[in-house]
């Protein structure tokens, strides 16, 4: 089937919301912002915010900001978080003096919308493996009672590790390896039993042409090959995001924005920022450029997204902040409304 039409919605732009790598999860019909940076490896602050998103958000919205309690987790960076019904999961980032990755041995946060409180959910053997501290990495989750870490960048070096924690046993999993090379700032989506992962940097180039595939019951990879090109699917990219859009009978996978060619600086600079978005069809296996009807937000990378679906199954995407080409940080929301084929 062609994919739905869309169309994008500026809902804010706040000095407050300005930054890059940070985390991002709609919890119900609102958006929830942590952590992240504005200037180079200084964590802005451990502070929620919070958007809410209803039927009425495409005319206005308003901004929350929740201090944070005695119990939340510390500021940090380049940090990974995904959801489960009312609960954001956040694991590890970087943080502290040293700005290295913040070790927590296997714990996630845990934030409840209907509590409004932040719990330490440590694992219930704490002398059973568990994965390592690390930054820029990925997380999904199944929905119900499991979530996933992948990737990302510990003290030295990448990764290429998969793990599953289940919330009800507080156990975790080690998943057989993803396909090499290791990378940071990839991208990672769950959709009815397999992840899907894609992008990311391996410290000299963007990957790309791939869409890797873990089938959670078989616990196998196996990787679907695409030209790169930028014409008949997606370009090589790191710090993007992948999303999976439940239409039609077998859904899509949506890609956009990141970084194409990193900058000289490093963190402490911007590369080339791509503002496309790419559509592949998981039932026919194609891949289509998204070509949204009206005016689409700047290019960026390092920012977040998350699915919003409204009471009638309508999906939108929510798009926030990021890093700009000029080596600004962004402090803008969108909405991505997916309407009918």
């Amino acid at each position: 089937m062609a994919f739905p039409s869309a169309t994008w919605t500026r809902l804010a732009s706040e000095t407050r919301l300005q930054r890059s790598s940070q985390c991002v999860s709609v919890l119900g019909s609102a958006l929830y912002i942590f952590g992240g940076e504005v200037l180079p490896r200084e964590p802005v602050d451990n502070h929620l915010h919070a958007i809410e998103l209803g039927e009425n958000s495409r005319n206005g919205v308003t901004v929350k900001t929740l201090d944070a309690p005695s119990v939340a987790p510390t500021p940090r960076v380049g940090s990974a978080a995904t959801s489960i019904q009312d609960a954001m999961y956040l694991f590890s980032g970087r943080g502290g003096v040293s700005m290295g990755p913040m070790e927590e041995d296997g714990a996630l946060w845990k934030y409840s919308s209907s509590t409004s409180q932040w719990s330490l959910v440590a694992p219930a053997d704490p002398s059973a493996p568990f994965p390592k501290g690390r930054s820029y990495h990925v997380m999904a989750s199944n929905g119900v009672d499991e979530v996933f870490v992948h990737a990302g960048c510990p003290e030295k070096g990448r990764l290429s590790d998969l793990w599953s924690f289940n919330v009800a046993s507080r156990a975790w999993t080690k998943l057989p390896d993803a396909p090499e090379p290791a990378r940071g700032g990839t991208s990672l989506a769950h959709h009815r039993g397999k992840l899907y992962r894609m992008n990311g940097f391996d410290g000299k180039d963007e990957q790309g042409g791939s869409l890797d595939v873990f089938d959670t019951h078989a616990r196998a990879w196996t990787t679907l090959s695409f030209p790169a090109d930028g014409k008949q699917a997606p370009e090589a990219r790191s710090v993007a995001t992948l999303m999976a859009v439940p239409v039609g009978e077998q859904g899509f996978l949506v890609t956009m924005f990141g970084e194409r060619d990193p900058s000289s600086l490093g963190h402490a600079g911007a590369g080339k920022m791509l503002g496309d978005v790419w559509a592949f069809d998981l039932g026919a296996g194609t891949w289509s450029a998204v070509k949204p009807a009206n005016d689409a937000p700047p290019p960026r990378g390092w920012f977040d997204a998350a699915l919003l679906t409204e009471p009638s199954g309508r999906p939108s995407i929510i798009v926030h902040g990021g890093l700009a080409e000029d080596n600004t940080r962004l402090g803008d929301v969108w909405r991505l409304d997916l309407g009918d084929a």
